[in-house]
């Protein structure tokens, strides 16, 4: 079926961990920041078009199936997403400290710009918590860089809500080694994520590294200046968006007509390692050595399977190579 505690000084190495249902689900921990969360993430993006049952339905099903991550935004339904999630929650029995909760703010669609200002940053936290019920955020990212984001105030937001203990950990989304920088000179607690577009089919990310200096080809092009590499040295975990999707917003790839060698590629995989083509696809990402995380999107509890499925599967160099090149990237 398609579908569409502290960190160690370094990475762990990805030994899987067994949850009470038996299933095995790949979990990390993350530089400077918590152990043990599943590399897998559930995203709240679609929860409003469940009823709040329904929610709590699908986080029961997420955390049966090993995943403790949850990543939310205020855009997200205009915040009906935190809404339905705070509302499902005590339906489920979990403990709200069995699990790590994320949500991001900056982007005001209502308003036609984004914002990381201090007093707006403090705000969105503020409504945040109260649309999910909570005392505490485990992180906060910024959501797509504000134009016009002065570091100085983004570090002050950062502290205020750090030493309150509303907020544990930071982190951003698309965002450059340019931006990142600028904001690790002036903000004292460690940015440990990254939300980046990332799939086998729009996997820009992995690219450029491979088209140096080739000018027989647009894929040599810099479109992320080198954001991958800059994470891996500085310990900021990627969180991979869109991990099924062809364009920005294109579509599932899995059994769309459009990629039948790269369909075929994971078909084959899918009935060697015994899971569907969508865990196929996600296991690609896993397999990197950034050791990123891969966000779910769906809210479809039979689809959310086979994403889990991703951590039953170790492909080799060889197999990671075979999928990369049937999705249309060539050895220069």
């Amino acid at each position: 079926m398609a579908s569409c505690g502290q960190g160690t000084a370094s990475q762990d190495q990805g030994t899987d961990e067994v949850n009470k249902r038996g299933k095995a689900m790949k979990m990390t921990n993350i530089v400077n920041g918590p152990d043990n969360v599943s590399r897998i993430i559930m995203g709240c993006m679609r929860m409003p078009a469940l009823s709040v049952d329904e929610a709590a339905g699908m986080i029961k099903t997420a955390h049966e199936l090993g995943i403790n991550f949850f990543d939310h935004a205020t855009c997200y339904g205009d915040g009906e997403a935190e809404k339905r999630f705070g509302d499902a929650l005590p339906l489920t029995g979990i403990r709200r400290e069995d699990i790590f909760i994320q949500s991001k703010c900056g982007l005001h669609f209502d308003r036609q710009e984004f914002d990381w200002s201090r007093d707006d940053i403090l705000m969105c936290v503020d409504e945040i918590l109260e649309r999910l019920q909570m005392d505490y955020l485990d992180a906060l990212l910024l959501h797509r860089p504000d134009l016009l984001f002065d570091p100085e105030e983004v570090a002050e937001a950062f502290d205020k809500l750090h030493t309150s203990g509303k907020v544990r950990y930071f982190g951003v989304s698309n965002t450059t080694p340019g931006q990142l920088e600028l904001l690790r000179k002036y903000v004292k607690q460690p940015i440990l994520f990254n939300q980046l577009q990332l799939s086998i089919e729009q996997s820009q990310l992995i690219d450029g590294g491979l088209y140096l200096n080739n000018m027989t080809t647009d894929m040599s092009i810099n479109r992320d200046y080198g954001v991958l590499d800059y994470c891996r040295l500085h310990d900021i975990t990627i969180q991979a968006w869109s991990p099924l999707q062809f364009g920005m917003f294109g579509g599932c790839f899995i059994d769309h007509p459009d990629f039948p060698e790269l369909n075929a590629a994971l078909q084959k995989l899918a009935d060697k390692y015994g899971v569907s083509k969508t865990a196929i696809a996600i296991a690609w990402i896993l397999k990197h050595p950034a050791r990123m995380q891969a966000i779910a999107g769906t809210m479809n509890p039979d689809h959310l399977r086979e994403f889990c499925d991703a951590s039953k599967v170790d492909l080799t160099h060889n197999e990671w190579y075979e999928l990369y090149l049937a999705s249309g990237k060539f050895l220069p």
